[in-house]
């Protein structure tokens, strides 16, 4: 079943798809202006070769002083004039050091001659002279243009993302606190109620052993009324051996999940001791239990691994599932996210959120194979004695 979070993932792609198009537009837009100035540049210089060739020319018809406004015209192109020996006869445009000038000359021309094909000037007295040029400041800017775009337009779509992405946390967190806040309110007047029933029932002539397990019930109810209402707070957390933990919370869910799963702790037989609040925590391990529950449709096993890791501790949550797609990893956290026809697909988006905003640790899918199973691990630092 596709989630709501799959269709913002792909508005997310329709987004960068667009600014990717506007961006290779604005460049190729930009490669031609470039193109058309480069070509430009190179008719001014034939055209500065030509009036070169001609001021030699002693044709009292010329019109010397158009031809001298044509050599004097040009301002920005750098522009150098060789004998066949690349000797330099003439340059323009050109900044020389104080020092070892004609040094500077000779590697001049051989940068030039690296960049663009010479214009070679036929002095009709057998021999040539060849024009080597380079671009014009402003052409050279325009260069650097298209890049400066791209820049731009990656800072823009990347703050636009921060802050939708903010804006978006932002809408969620109010709405998590809000929905959680009103639910464990609206569970308060029924579990006293139900708490006044069972002490009523307890002055009748009914089963005790049936009694017990409704007082189990109402004391889920409480503590489940009691979780939602520290959602948006910061609990303070407390020593806790996570090994006890751990199996605490899996006693109440044995017993109401099918007898074909087989549920299996592997924990050291020492105390592990970490900082947390035991109710958000077994929340965690009862979502990772049904989770795992429903990927095997009732029927299969589920460890739960417990080891000490430097100065953490890792729990690993091996079901024997139908497994995740490796691309879909990240995604099972996000809210909306669900396989099942029923369902908000808010469990593991709750999971992760206690862990890491309660917690300071990390939960991710360490591996999954689809047909086989996955194994989700949890890292949170340990209490060093």
């Amino acid at each position: 079943m596709n989630s709501l979070y799959d269709s913002r993932q792909l508005l997310k792609y329709l987004f960068i798809v667009a600014a990717v198009v506007i961006a290779i537009a604005s460049v190729f837009v930009s490669d031609l202006l470039i193109k058309d100035l480069a070509r430009e540049e190179r008719q001014k210089i034939e055209v500065w070769a030509e009036a070169t060739r001609v001021l030699t020319s002693e044709d009292p018809s010329l019109n010397m002083n158009l031809i001298l406004q044509i050599i004097q015209g040009n301002t920005a192109i750098p522009v150098m004039l060789c004998n066949d020996r690349d000797s330099v006869m003439n340059y323009k445009n050109i900044e020389l050091p104080e020092k070892n000038v004609d040094e500077f000359l000779r590697k001049k021309v051989q940068e030039l001659k690296k960049k663009k094909d010479p214009i070679v000037i036929d002095m009709e007295d057998g021999t040539y002279q060849y024009l080597y040029y380079d671009d014009s400041i402003i052409l050279k800017r325009l260069l650097v243009y298209p890049y400066a775009q791209l820049t731009v337009m990656a800072v823009f779509i990347l703050t636009a993302f921060l802050a939708l992405a903010s804006t978006k946390k932002a809408e969620q967190n109010k709405v998590w606190v809000g929905l959680s806040k009103e639910t464990a309110h609206q569970l308060g007047t029924p579990i006293s109620s139900l708490i006044a029933w069972l002490e009523y029932l307890k002055l009748k002539d009914v089963d005790p052993s049936l009694l017990a397990e409704m007082e189990k019930d109402v004391k889920r109810l409480e503590m489940i009324a009691e979780r939602f209402s520290k959602i948006g707070s910061t609990p303070e957390p407390v020593p806790v051996n996570i090994c006890e933990s751990v199996r605490s919370a899996l006693d109440y869910m044995e017993t109401r999940i099918s007898s074909k799963v087989k549920i299996t702790v592997e924990a050291p037989d020492k105390p592990v001791m970490v900082l947390m609040n035991q109710a958000l925590f077994a929340w965690v391990i009862e979502n990772l239990c049904k989770n795992a529950v429903d990927a095997m449709e009732g029927q299969g096993s589920i460890t739960f691994h417990i080891e000490e890791k430097g100065s953490k501790v890792r729990i690993d949550v091996t079901d024997t599932g139908k497994g995740i797609l490796k691309s879909k990893f990240k995604t099972v956290f996000n809210p909306g996210y669900t396989t099942k026809k029923r369902g908000w697909g808010l469990g593991l988006s709750l999971v992760k959120r206690i862990i890491e905003s309660y917690h300071g640790g990390k939960i991710y899918v360490k591996s999954s194979e689809i047909g086989k199973g996955t194994t989700f691990r949890i890292e949170l630092k340990q209490i060093m004695r």
